[in-house]
């Protein structure tokens, strides 16, 4: 199988591009690299890499490809917030262009990066793939939008699946800390808080990064009648975990830590349970725990301290690392490079 991976040096994609690689899969990246300078410990698993910004592929790029995964675009809801309509240029219209272009190309599937943000206030119930989407900021809205136009192109030559992950957290070459479990951890490494921005009561699925890239390897080796038109909650049923709860784990897995708040937390109305029975029917079997999630990034961190101002600030925090950009003039507003040449 040949596979194109849009953002194969970010989070997910330095994880994904390498099980691929191991599947036997013939693998090209796609990548802008936006995040060049932002590794830990070392650099994503090296995939021959087209260079370029998903708003500008063409046809010409996907073809000979049998398999598309699209994860590139902008990740989570806080950068998302940063400028809706950008988050809706590159999120939804980007997405829908390039999902056209494979089309065109005659890629034969498009597994698609979606998320279970989408839930937005969902409350404590567990929510299946059937459940209502009431989403709650522009990042979640792009992604359903995008999913339905997914679903506009599907038919029987092209093949497209929504995989709707769950929060992300664990270790990965191009690592972020704007994560939960990732960003709890780092401060109680740091500073010996556990130190929760909302007052906890959310509920959130969490999925490893590890895990999350072999949901998308399933994905697309799985028979087509098996995931055509088809939504999928990637993580574990269990895994969904109030905030409050998570901070417990890692206060118990970080000796000498306490639980701290930062000024004036407030409820957080992204609240969803998601049942993950459903991706089970293609294989998918998460290896990672979240204690051992933690530990691992515990043990990391022992061996590669990363001070505040580095997982808070542009280095590892996505937002602030966009923010850096723009202020230094190296992407415009709309994160189109300026002043680097993209290798």
């Amino acid at each position: 199988m040949r596979v194109l991976v849009t953002g194969s040096r970010g989070y997910i994609g330095s994880h994904l591009v390498q099980k691929l690689v191991a599947q036997g899969a013939t693998v090209t990246g796609l990548d802008c690299d936006l995040y060049h300078g932002a590794s830990f410990v070392c650099d994503p698993y090296d995939v021959p890499t087209i260079a370029k910004d998903i708003r500008d592929v063409v046809p010409a790029d996907l073809e000979g490809q049998d398999t598309v995964i699209h994860l590139a675009g902008l990740s989570n809801d806080p950068l998302g917030d940063l400028d809706p309509a950008l988050t809706h240029d590159i999120n939804f219209v980007a997405t829908s262009r390039l999902a056209q272009a494979a089309k065109a190309a005659g890629v034969g599937r498009f597994v698609f990066s979606s998320s279970c943000s989408s839930y937005g206030i969902g409350g404590e119930d567990l929510l299946t793939e059937n459940s209502p989407l009431r989403p709650v900021t522009p990042y979640a809205v792009s992604k359903i939008r995008s999913e339905e136009a997914l679903d506009r192109l599907a038919s029987d030559s092209f093949c497209t699946v929504s995989m709707r992950s769950g929060t992300a957290y664990g270790l990965s070459a191009r690592i972020r800390f704007d994560l939960v479990v990732n960003n709890l951890t780092a401060w109680a490494k740091a500073t010996g808080q556990v130190r929760l921005k909302s007052d906890g009561s959310a509920w959130r699925p969490l999925v490893h990064a590890e895990d999350m890239a072999q949901a998308f390897v399933d994905a697309a080796f799985a028979p087509r009648v098996a995931v055509h038109r088809q939504a999928f909650n990637v993580g574990k049923t269990e895994d969904s975990i109030q905030i409050k709860h998570l901070a417990e784990m890692v206060k118990a897995a970080i000796t000498g830590t306490e639980i701290t708040f930062a000024d004036e937390v407030s409820p957080d109305i992204r609240t969803y349970r998601v049942d993950c029975t459903k991706i089970k029917s293609i294989g998918f079997a998460p290896k990672w725990t979240v204690p051992a999630g933690i530990a691992a990034l515990r043990d990391a961190l022992d061996a590669n301290p990363v001070p505040v101002t580095e997982f808070e600030g542009p280095r590892y925090q996505r937002l602030a690392h966009i923010k850096g950009l723009i202020a230094s003039g190296a992407v415009d507003k709309t994160l189109r490079w300026q002043k680097r040449a993209v290798a």
